[in-house]
């Protein structure tokens, strides 16, 4: 028979984990009255989802954006923000921005603490005007359905009752909460961009709310996408009976083209891949000009760099010397890419999924995609997160675009909780 003392020396431990194990019950317990009003918030989100769909908003429909920025303006104002629809005064210009960019909204809550927190999202679809009547907002079972649902409507009505619900709660902890949503996301980001960067800067945290993927993940990196611009400068001569006084800018883009194919490094997400290639006016003519453009991916900004400069090396190799190459090199996004600060974050937010008896997937490698969140990082001394929309799928698709219903109460969980959180000095 043991002893006493020894039987207490087993008993103890067994006392120290069964406490630690009710600690981590209790503490894993969701906080009641948040969670309370996520759900009661999920209807009313709905409704707002619904109208925001019932508005098209395609990147170059600048009337239904500003109808659509005047729509979540008044929102934002009656929840008791200072709210501007701002107009794009600096645009950056790539190959394809067109003359015209739409607005942003711009509001500002003040709150008692001193924590800044920014919220983004983006209101432009890639889809065109008329095409609603094909894809109207409608609810199948778990579903959602609508045109621009999913990239990035649920986003700008998650942030509306988020902020809804701080209000509802009474909770003022915070600096400063800034909303911005912009309408040129699906274009590169042309107008907003330098915007998006000088705000996130000023951040404690910024989330953005790009839809979660069908599985609902956090995302701590993007892929930076770029453009190559080739552009072959030859001689036109009669095809047929003086081919010998051209110069066939044809033959020198396949020559220039061919000798770029091996410049992906796939291993480190750095990818170009050339899309499109005109030539020639007539099929007697030798071809003057000749046009190229390539799709390019990487994880870091110096990777950008890497390529460029190697492409300018090897359009110095030249097939036809009388030729003229000319090469345009463009960043449309930066990558994004993980840091400690967003870590920290994210793995705060599976704890508050595990509140709620879920869990939360964190991607810190970037899959391809690029957002809004890669401007933020550019100087962002805090964490940015991506990812923070519901759960979607068919995102830019014709019919099947859509929205998990069953996320909307845990992503209004998790929006609240973090801004509470990270105001209140809980998380840091």
């Amino acid at each position: 028979m043991p002893r006493p003392h020894a039987a207490l020396s087993l008993v103890r431990p067994l006392i120290a984990s069964l406490a630690l194990a009710f600690a981590a019950v209790a503490h894993a317990a969701p906080v009641a009255d948040v969670h309370a009003l996520a759900q009661k918030e999920q209807q009313p989100l709905l409704d707002t989802l619904r109208d925001l769909v019932q508005i098209e908003s395609g990147s170059g429909d600048i009337e239904g954006l500003n109808r659509l920025a005047e729509r979540i303006a008044g929102q934002l104002k009656q929840l008791g923000g200072a709210v501007e629809v701002l107009q794009p005064s600096d645009i950056y210009r790539l190959d394809d921005t067109p003359e015209k960019v739409g607005p942003a909204v711009h509001a500002v809550f003040k709150g008692t603490g001193r924590a800044k927190v920014m919220l983004i999202a983006h209101m432009d679809t890639v889809y065109l005007k008329g095409m609603l009547k094909d894809q109207p907002f409608r609810i199948d079972g778990d579903k959602a359905y609508g045109l621009g649902i999913a990239d990035d409507k649920q986003g700008i009505a998650l942030i509306i009752h988020a902020v809804a619900m701080l209000q509802k709660l009474s909770f003022k902890e915070y600096g400063e909460l800034t909303v911005l949503i912009n309408g040129d996301e699906e274009i590169s980001s042309p107008g907003w961009r330098s915007t998006i960067t000088r705000l996130a800067a000023e951040q404690d945290a910024v989330f953005s709310f790009e839809g979660g993927g069908t599985d609902g993940a956090l995302r701590l990196a993007t892929s930076g996408i770029g453009s190559a611009y080739l552009t072959v400068h030859g001689k036109a001569s009669h095809a047929g009976a003086r081919p010998e006084g051209g110069v066939n800018a044809l033959y020198e883009l396949s020559h220039q083209l061919l000798q770029m194919k091996d410049l992906s490094r796939p291993e480190q997400g750095l990818k170009l891949n050339w899309t499109v290639a005109k030539a020639g006016t007539n099929r007697n003519v030798i071809p003057a000009e000749a046009t190229a453009q390539a799709d390019a991916r990487a994880l870091k900004v110096a990777d950008f760099d890497g390529l460029e400069q190697a492409l300018r090396d090897r359009i110095k190799t030249k097939l036809l010397p009388d030729s003229r190459v000319e090469l345009k090199f463009e960043v449309r996004r930066p990558p994004l890419e993980a840091t400690d600060a967003s870590r920290r974050v994210a793995d705060y937010g599976k704890t508050i999924y595990r509140e709620i008896g879920m869990s939360l997937n964190v991607a810190e490698k970037a899959t391809g995609g690029g957002t809004d969140a890669a401007f933020a990082g550019r100087k962002a001394k805090g964490a940015v997160l991506e990812g923070m929309g519901l759960s979607s799928f068919g995102a830019h698709s014709n019919d099947a675009e859509y929205v998990k219903v069953d996320t909307i109460v845990p992503r209004l969980y998790l929006t609240t909780r973090m801004i509470m959180d990270v105001s209140s000095g809980k998380l840091k």
